[in-house]
């Protein structure tokens, strides 16, 4: 199945037509989809409203620099704030300040009538140049503790947690949306320090994780989202994962590695993805006729709909809200 990117602030006549598509499982937001909440709203229900079934529609609302929503909506703080605050000597406050920021950012998010934010980050903070602050630390066994918090976070908000980007994408330099990246490390290395936090989210219940356009030639050739040893053997096998398995972007520079768009498209399918990203329109039209004929998991997705209370008003009346609000101004 595919998620899919949408050019702008409504829906066009094509757009539309791409939903009716059986394997349109969804859409991605981004800025470029923002104008305020209540326009947001309305898109998310156009959506709803232009497919014959189910829609995921989804946005990566982490925090800092990755925030999508901004005017109506928190301010909220890059990951790395908790991780600082751990290391200034308060765990506990640190653990509860990134559950309660995974409890804000849900709850905002749902009440826009979007289904899922693409949280948390579990990489690690070792100098990658798209990760940087998404990440809480550098330190495994932290990061493993903050990935608990947070999946409780966001479920206490009533929304699936995904842990990204698997199997660990802050140990290298390069930045997948614009190059190649390759990690030289063995699967006894990643074992005992990038798949630590994937571990502890898979633990307490993370619902979905997305892979990364990262090789990591010692383990396979190719990388990790076009890879049967990562997804089946080590994923699901190894790690006991029985969630929605996402593809990182098919649009990212590093995923040209599996050919054109149709060849990454079903790269990641034939290597056990459960749903593709494509979040670049001009890749649509093309990602679509690539799956035709191929068998859907219609299912797979259910269980990350609409699993909270939607609209700002009630939430705005709840109590939790404002109080959650000034414990996190001081951090953004």
């Amino acid at each position: 199945m595919l998620v899919i990117g949408v050019a702008g602030t409504e829906l066009t006549a094509q757009e539309r037509d791409w939903l009716q598509h059986d394997a349109c499982a969804g859409v991605i937001l981004f800025a470029r989809n923002f104008a305020s909440q209540a326009q947001v709203a309305e898109l998310a229900a156009a959506i709803r409203e232009a497919a014959p079934r189910p829609q995921l529609v989804c946005v990566d609302q982490e925090g800092g620099r990755v925030q999508r929503f901004r005017e109506g909506y928190s301010a909220l703080p890059p990951l790395r704030r908790f991780g600082e605050r751990w290391r200034a000597g308060d765990r506990d406050g640190a653990l509860q300040a990134a559950e309660a920021h995974a409890w804000l950012m849900a709850r905002e998010v749902q009440a826009s009538g979007v289904d899922l934010s693409f949280a948390p980050v579990v990489d690690l903070d070792r100098g990658n140049l798209a990760i940087g602050d998404r990440a809480f630390s550098d330190d495994p066994a932290v990061v493993a503790e903050f990935a608990r918090a947070y999946v409780r976070g966001m479920h206490a908000a009533g929304m699936a947690a995904t842990l990204k980007h698997f199997p660990g994408h802050g140990s290298v330099r390069a930045d997948t949306h614009v190059d190649a990246a390759a990690d030289p490390r063995t699967l006894e290395e990643l074992r005992a320090s990038d798949l630590l936090p994937f571990a502890a989210g898979i633990d307490a219940g993370a619902d979905a994780v997305m892979v990364a356009h990262v090789s990591y030639p010692a383990i396979a050739p190719e990388p990790a989202g076009f890879s049967r040893r990562w997804i089946e053997e080590i994923l699901r096998g190894e790690l006991g994962f029985r969630g929605v398995v996402f593809s990182d972007d098919i649009g990212m520079k590093a995923a040209l590695a599996a050919g054109g768009v149709a060849q990454r498209v079903h790269a990641h399918l034939d290597a056990g993805c459960d749903v593709v990203l494509v979040c670049h329109p001009q890749f649509v039209e093309e990602a679509l006729k690539a799956v035709e004929g191929r068998a859907l998991n219609t299912a797979a997705l259910i269980g990350l709909i609409g699993r909270g209370a939607l609209g700002w008003d009630g939430l705005i009346a709840d109590g939790r809200y404002g109080e959650t609000r000034r414990r996190l101004e001081g951090l953004a």
